[in-house]
């Protein structure tokens, strides 16, 4: 059992009672697990609203900081200490470091701002920022975070993503999957543009409008270059890529057209 004469002591150097200190440390306890529900009965509310997971994700995580810096206010209160003098002393290091470089911090807030506000992208989009490819798993206070189909996770300061160019590529309905691929000069090019054609009308998710084509788009040193292009629904964008991709092998070969390997020709001269 407990003592209670011994939770009455004073602890050297703090000024304060064993009791004392374990209610503190319970008011930190409660205080963590009350933001964790607040936090979680806030997101709740915004997502049955029309705002966008990337805001609701946004303004979440914004008062998550928020209430955590007040539980840590009144955790330093409960142990006898001045809140006043803490938040002045806070305010004056906060009033320093601004001086000395929290430019950098403050337009990351500020980006993050405008990323949730203007929504060039959402959560669970895949994007191309920086070279950096990925879904979307989050916009905070500071970065935005990047799943990459490999599972690795990237952390990209906010001021980077505004800063630079955003390539959506899930916002859009539909894409084109384009397949390159050479024939031999050797070959018949309408036959192969008919059969390449026939391949696209036929695949099941290969939409109508706008209508498959197949263009030259160059003469190479060893083959004929061409470009099949069809469009399709946003998802199945690589299932039609690959499919067409695998089967034009097989389409060309049964219809007799050569696909080349690279080659040269070369001619010695002797004396």
């Amino acid at each position: 059992m407990i003592d209670m004469g011994t939770l009455d002591t004073g602890i050297p150097l703090l000024g304060m009672t064993w009791l004392n200190l374990l209610s503190s440390l319970l008011i930190l306890g409660i205080g963590i697990v009350a933001v964790k529900y607040a936090v979680r009965y806030f997101r709740k509310g915004l997502s049955r609203s029309r705002l966008p997971d990337l805001v609701v994700e946004f303004l979440s995580r914004f008062l998550s900081v928020l209430l955590y810096v007040a539980v840590l206010l009144v955790f330093v209160s409960s142990l006898g200490i001045e809140v006043g003098p803490v938040v002045l002393g806070l305010s004056a290091i906060i009033g320093l470091v601004l001086g000395f470089g929290m430019q950098d911090t403050l337009t990351n807030i500020s980006s993050g701002v405008w990323i949730a506000a203007l929504r060039p992208m959402d959560k669970g989009d895949f994007v191309t920022i920086g070279g950096y490819s990925g879904t979307v798993n989050a916009v905070g206070i500071m970065a935005t975070e990047l799943l990459t189909v490999d599972n690795q996770l990237i952390t990209i300061p906010n001021k980077l993503v505004w800063n630079n160019s955003i390539i959506n590529n899930t916002r859009m309905p539909t894409r084109r999957a384009s397949v390159d691929v050479g024939i031999s000069y050797k070959s018949d090019l309408d036959k192969a543009i008919r059969a390449a054609m026939d391949l696209m009308n036929a695949h099941p998710k290969v939409l109508q409008d706008p209508s498959p084509a197949v263009v030259v788009l160059g003469l190479g040193d060893s083959s004929v270059d061409l470009q099949l292009r069809a469009w399709t629904a946003n998802a199945d964008l690589w299932g039609v890529k690959w499919d067409l991709t695998g089967d034009i092998i097989k389409v060309f070969r049964d219809n007799g057209i050569e696909i080349p390997y690279p080659q040269r020709d070369v001619h010695m001269i002797t004396e």
